[in-house]
């Protein structure tokens, strides 16, 4: 049998490959890039959705991509039997359902009704599955959150601290992978929808303060206040929405994810390794 993953050169994937290889089952990967095959992973080159070259004997499927184009190929797919399907889907599906930009309350819609369309097709192929719904993630220097301020500080030597209170709950990319290999050991996960945030929760400005001395360069700190940010917010139509939940809380309830699965993601403490190029 043959465990599929979409989304192998993610951050997530980086972690979940060689955990995945380890068990002894083979692994294929699927890539628009073309990657040096490992022990235990075998990486093809396709597109989702309609560029997946066929895999025989399936016994479980990971999504770690775009969740709207895995959707869309599992509605469509002709699966002999039922393997096990793990999804990583985004908290926006909530922190964004009733923002003030209307691109975002699209994305968080785009978001639902592609999980909804992942439920429906497992239900027809007789899959179980599970959906992970992770909030910032952050690890490799792959995410499009906080790697880029880290990046643009190392370049400048200047880091933007911004006045705000609301709190965050970062979550590391390998604490998802560990996450997303309970799942598929774990029946009672399935048919569920779970939460998955960091071990700690802090507010925007402490998480900045993090990042900033996790650097491996010096940089100067520019204080953002909150008159200055609520002026870009009105000003500048692109800023609007990241700028709207800088005091909004952006948490999740870890409650059930921990029973199910058995793990216990790690405090928001980076290093110079999480931004690295």
């Amino acid at each position: 049998m043959t465990v599929l993953v979409f989304g192998g050169s993610s951050q997530i994937g980086h972690y979940l490959l060689p955990l995945l290889a380890a068990r002894d089952e083979p692994v294929v990967t699927l890539s628009r890039e073309a990657h040096a095959s490992t022990q235990g992973v075998t990486w093809l080159s396709g597109q989702l959705p309609d560029a997946v070259p066929k895999v025989e004997d399936i016994s479980a499927i990971f999504s770690l991509g775009p969740l709207n184009w895995f959707a869309s190929w599992l509605s469509t797919a002709a699966l002999p039997h039922a393997p096990r399907v793990i999804v990583v889907s985004s908290m926006s599906a909530e922190t964004k359902q009733a923002s003030e930009v209307s691109a975002e309350r699209d994305l968080s819609q785009l978001i639902r009704s592609s999980e909804a369309t992942v439920a429906e097709a497992c239900a027809k192929h007789g899959s179980a599955w599970t959906v992970l719904r992770p909030t910032l993630i952050y690890g490799v220097g792959m995410d499009k959150s906080l790697t880029p301020i880290a990046r643009r500080a190392m370049r400048l030597k200047v880091f933007p601290l911004p006045a705000a209170g609301g709190m965050r709950q970062p979550v590391h990319a390998q604490d998802l992978a560990h996450a997303a290999l309970a799942a598929l050991d774990k029946p009672a996960a399935a048919g569920r929808v779970l939460a998955v945030g960091g071990g700690e929760r802090l507010t925007v400005g402490e998480m900045f303060v993090r990042v900033r001395r996790s650097l491996p360069v010096d940089t100067l700190p520019l204080p953002l206040p909150a008159w200055l940010l609520h002026l870009a917010r009105r000003s500048v139509a692109g800023l609007r929405g990241p700028l709207s939940r800088l005091e909004a809380d952006l948490v999740a309830d870890n409650t059930e994810m921990m029973r199910l699965l058995g793990v216990q993601p790690r405090p928001f403490r980076p290093d110079a390794e999480c931004w690295r190029s």
